[in-house]
């Protein structure tokens, strides 16, 4: 049987390694957009220096053509060779193939009546030329944001009134949409440039762009000092509770960016009107969205207990039981460590027992979720099933937590997670006869 031969005529040449044994020529391929060439152009100098796997890894393109892709790895080829059977593929893929025994074609499985391997010039010339382009033209572009990025900080030391606005909106669109252009803004000195337009007499106009840039940029530990100025703190609150639902969400963003630093003062946090903020968030059922955003500023600053404190004073409780069943597995996790938190304190427990859901909401988690989940509701119970057990233990037992806490000690949890259960289960058994303990702890009303 004959070798695989390309097909010639005219100075056209067919590549079967795509799958469709299309003929083309390298010019019509790129121009006529058969292989997505760039605006429309033909082939056109490209520079021959060029790496071509550095190119193929800093584009990390997602519509590249099918005919570039390795059928094995599903990558872009970077030294084509094609079958006997005219299948195109990786060299390194297609050797690794053979040297796992195989002497068939992975894509058709024929048996190969030769094994040598034909270099596929013609397709691998269109793969580097086709990437060639596309990288020149992200470096063009790159290197375009990088200029204006530096004009429009430039413009913001002088700019006022409207004329501020705008360059900050054009900058936030930059920086959102480009990686070049939040380096060159870092490097280049723009966050302090940026971080000094926050202030007292800062119109939210001005200071929702100027978050909206903050949250994209990566800040170091001297930016976020910088934006621990109780003043600037003060503005962003204020935003969190009267911007719009993405100025909120930036704020909130940002915020947790300042807690996670080491030089955070718990007093900067320690604001009613920011928790207001946070529960309206958690609360808005137009804007789902918000929701975890705000339960991960929650999250961090519960641990003080100043916070704590402000939390169950303006009723964060049994707003936040309430919509333990709305949340997804990853805000509930979130919710049961602010309520475990909040039952550090007295004054946080006796809020979480008069939650007329606490219970019943926090027992459905248990096993449903996650360990974690688990881990944090069974702590919520033991809180307040020993604070009030005369109260706590029936209501619970009646839900149905003796037979979830039997279902955690005979599962592979964490060992102390299986203590806990057993002590809340004896916990709950001291208010009932033996047997009709036992009979509580039948799994039927479990499962159902």
């Amino acid at each position: 049987m004959p070798m695989f031969q390309p097909l010639k005529r005219d100075g056209l040449i067919g590549f079967e390694g795509g799958g469709d044994g299309q003929v083309l020529d390298l010019d019509t391929a790129v121009k006529d957009g058969v292989l997505g060439g760039v605006n429309g152009g033909g082939v056109g100098v490209v520079d021959e220096k060029l790496d071509l796997k550095k190119m193929i890894k800093e584009l990390d393109l997602q519509d590249i053509p099918s005919v570039f892709i390795c059928p094995i790895s599903l990558e872009p080829m970077q030294d084509p060779v094609t079958l006997c059977t005219g299948q195109t593929y990786e060299r390194l893929n297609i050797h690794k193939w053979f040297n796992l025994g195989h002497l068939t074609c992975p894509t058709t499985m024929q048996e190969l009546w030769d094994d040598t391997v034909t270099p596929n010039k013609t397709l691998h010339h269109l793969i580097y030329t086709w990437f060639s382009q596309k990288y020149v033209l992200m470096k063009k572009r790159s290197e375009d944001v990088q200029g204006r990025a530096i004009e429009i900080l430039g413009t913001l030391k002088k700019a006022k009134g409207q004329a501020r606005v705008h360059a900050l909106s054009e900058l936030k669109q930059i920086v959102v949409a480009h990686l070049m252009a939040r380096k060159t803004v870092v490097e280049e000195g723009g966050v302090s440039v940026i971080s000094s337009l926050l202030g007292p007499f800062t119109s939210h106009a001005v200071g929702s762009e100027v978050v909206a840039i903050l949250v994209s940029l990566d800040l170091d530990s001297d930016s976020k000092s910088g934006l621990m100025q109780p003043a600037k703190v003060s503005l962003i609150v204020d935003m969190l509770n009267d911007g719009s639902n993405e100025t909120k969400i930036n704020c909130a963003r940002l915020i947790r960016g300042l807690v996670e630093e080491k030089g955070f003062r718990a007093e900067l946090v320690s604001s009613h009107s920011l928790l207001v903020g946070l529960m309206r968030l958690v609360k808005d059922k137009r804007h789902r969205n918000g929701v975890s955003p705000a339960l991960r500023l929650l999250k961090p600053i519960s641990v003080h207990k100043q916070v704590r404190s402000l939390m169950v004073s303006i009723g964060a409780v049994p707003q936040l039981v309430d919509i333990l069943p709305s949340l997804d597995p990853e805000c509930l996790e979130l919710a049961l460590f602010v309520l475990d938190a909040l039952c550090t304190d007295v004054e946080g427990r006796v809020a979480v027992k008069d939650s007329a859901n606490t219970i019943p909401y926090t027992v459905r988690v248990l096993m449903r979720v996650s360990e974690n989940c688990t881990n944090y509701a069974l702590s919520i119970l033991w809180s307040v099933c020993k604070l009030a057990p005369e109260e706590c233990s029936p209501l619970a037992v009646e839900v149905g937590l003796a037979a979830k806490l039997l279902l955690v000690i005979q599962s592979g949890c964490d060992a102390a997670l299986k203590q806990r259960s057993a002590e809340l289960l004896k916990l709950c058994s001291l208010h009932y006869s033996d047997t009709m303990f036992i009979s509580k702890c039948k799994l039927t009303r479990t499962i159902q």
